[in-house]
């Protein structure tokens, strides 16, 4: 199984996931700031920023564009719910 470095800079921890992971399972055991609601891509309060790795991260959908817009989210920021780990990233509460 394909492994990636996930780093949560608001708790200066680094991990190793498998490659397909979202990022909201992996900050919800830690206790990272990023926090959640729903899971399913339409609430936005797992917004968070990717400070390195963008292009590591599975694209954006539909789903989460349209949320990211209603929320008026910034250039480098994803939804954890919907973000996969698919290489090394770091990413932080937005």
């Amino acid at each position: 199984m394909a492994k990636a470095q996930l780093t949560f800079k608001d708790i200066d921890l680094t991990l190793t996931v498998p490659v397909g992971v979202r990022v909201i399972e992996i900050s919800d055991k830690l206790g990272s700031g990023i926090i959640y609601g729903c899971r399913e891509g339409d609430c936005g309060t797992c917004l968070m920023k990717v400070d390195e790795g963008w292009s590591n991260l599975s694209t954006i959908s539909v789903v989460e564009d349209k949320i990211l817009r209603e929320n008026s989210a910034g250039k480098h920021h994803r939804l954890a719910c919907q973000a996969q780990v698919l290489g090394d990233v770091t990413v932080s509460p937005a």
